[in-house]
């Protein structure tokens, strides 16, 4: 791929950035790096994971303390009846004093708390697919942006190629008017020419600079000199061999279908820990207190209790039995949504295989019809100095082989483009890219797998 070195279009860069190159995989690690939607999916998932810590807490012992001081005022048959130092009509008032400590441990609580874990836990790896998803996502804006930076600057210099060529025919049509020897129709028609081209110049300098705009809206910095981007190829195993084999790639790896399916365990452990409202709870408990004048009577109580207590709700108004139903049909909603994603996948693949394959066959034919119409064009450049072919057909065979070199460039970009569209539907692009992902796109379940054939 040409690397054309334009001094207007990098005169900019080179006052903001230093001049060395910089690479597709340096510009995609800077945008991974300091997107705000990855950083927010990465704050998301570690935010979820504190709620995996908070289920596990119901695992662990409560103890809870108490203690109070202030006066009480009792009115009892018993002050009445038998009186007191502060007695005014049956009326005792004392400084109360409370103090206790309360320790509960969870023995059975209709395995709500095992449930919850595993919902949690499913919950923080769909997170964590999701922040793969999304590297995936912006790593593939990333290289579609540098894609296109390299493609503007290929077609700006096309630009300035065939200007020149307008130029310089325009010059000698000129020369051999002024002589006497050319056609005043001949110079006219160069000259609309040579606008035409000047024109085509302009919008394609427009549409550079609209191309680093864009650059710097997803990569955050304005392009520099860039390097060749790489071509993943079928010869180096970065691109399967088949369409199936691509598919099949996909529906195994892609970060957006393993969220969809820890989403239905999610749903199915809410689903269980539904259930734990019909099973009794069973907790033992220990509590100690420590109270000073209370009840209008003078002197310390002390009450000391271990107890296995259990607490089985009979009736609860239909509550629980419509949670189960409401988390039963959320599982169903988790699957219609994976079945979703599983079409989109499959469609997303399809269509960039089929483009990579369209454009793979053409470009034979586009670079056999430009190398063609580059030729004619010599060949015609020397007999209209002879007089054998007409201003008209070297205009018009110029501007095919402006034509034929444009087609050639967005076909190549374009094949590229779908070569790393099939990447990111594979959810491989940052792996051939060799880019740095987040430590947030690993799932816990597969860190716990892995974790247990290690000590296995």
């Amino acid at each position: 791929m040409k690397k054309p070195l334009l001094g207007f279009c990098l005169a900019l860069s080179l006052t903001v950035l230093p001049s060395h190159a910089e690479s597709m995989r340096q510009a995609v690690q800077r945008t991974l790096d300091e997107n705000p939607e990855i950083q927010e999916a990465r704050s998301v998932r570690l935010a979820y994971e504190q709620e995996i810590d908070q289920a596990k807490a119901n695992y662990l012992p409560k103890i809870d303390v108490s203690a109070g001081y202030g006066l009480e005022r009792a009115n009892t048959p018993f002050t009445r009846g038998f009186g007191g130092t502060n007695q005014r009509g049956g009326v005792n008032q004392f400084g109360r004093t409370e103090s206790s400590v309360q320790f509960r441990q969870m023995i059975f609580d209709g395995f709500e708390t095992p449930h919850e874990v595993d919902r949690f836990t499913f919950k923080t790896d769909a997170q964590a697919y999701r922040v793969f998803g999304r590297s995936e996502i912006i790593g593939l804006q990333a290289a579609q942006t540098y894609i296109e930076m390299l493609r503007n600057r290929d077609l700006l210099d096309l630009a300035q190629e065939n200007l020149d060529t307008h130029r310089s025919i325009f010059s000698q049509i000129r020369l051999r008017t002024e002589r006497g020897v050319g056609r005043r129709s001949d110079l006219d028609q160069a000259t609309g020419r040579l606008a035409n081209a000047e024109s085509n110049f302009l919008a394609q300098q427009g549409n550079l600079q609209d191309a680093e705009t864009g650059y710097y809206r997803v990569i955050g910095v304005l392009p520099k000199t860039l390097e060749e981007a790489p071509s993943p190829s079928k010869e180096n195993g970065d691109i399967p061999s088949n369409l199936d084999d691509a598919i099949e790639l996909a529906l195994a790896n892609h970060p957006t279908l393993k969220e969809a399916e820890s989403d239905i365990k999610e749903s199915k452990a809410q689903h269980e820990t539904a259930s734990a409202p019909f099973y009794p709870r069973v907790d033992f408990e220990v509590s100690y207190d420590n109270n000073d004048d209370t009840g209008g009577i003078r002197g310390v109580n002390e009450d000391l209790t271990a107890m296995v207590r259990v607490r089985y709700n009979l009736f609860n108004g239909g509550r629980d039995i419509a949670r189960r139903r409401q988390t039963a049909h959320e599982i169903a909603q988790a699957k219609n949504i994976r079945d979703n994603t599983y079409r989109q996948v499959m469609e997303s693949v399809r269509l960039a295989w089929v483009a990579y394959q369209t454009l793979n066959n053409q470009m034979a034919f586009f670079e056999s019809h430009r190398t063609s119409s580059i030729k004619t064009l010599e060949a015609y450049k020397r007999q209209f100095n002879i007089g054998q072919r007409t201003l008209l057909d070297l205009l018009d065979t110029t501007n095919e082989v402006y034509m034929a070199s444009i087609a050639y460039t967005d076909a190549m970009y374009n094949e590229l483009a779908a070569r790393y569209r099939i990447l990111a539907g594979m959810g491989k692009l940052n792996r051939f890219l060799g880019t740095d992902l987040p430590e947030e796109i690993k799932p816990i379940t597969e860190e716990q797998q892995a974790d247990a054939r290690f000590f296995n």
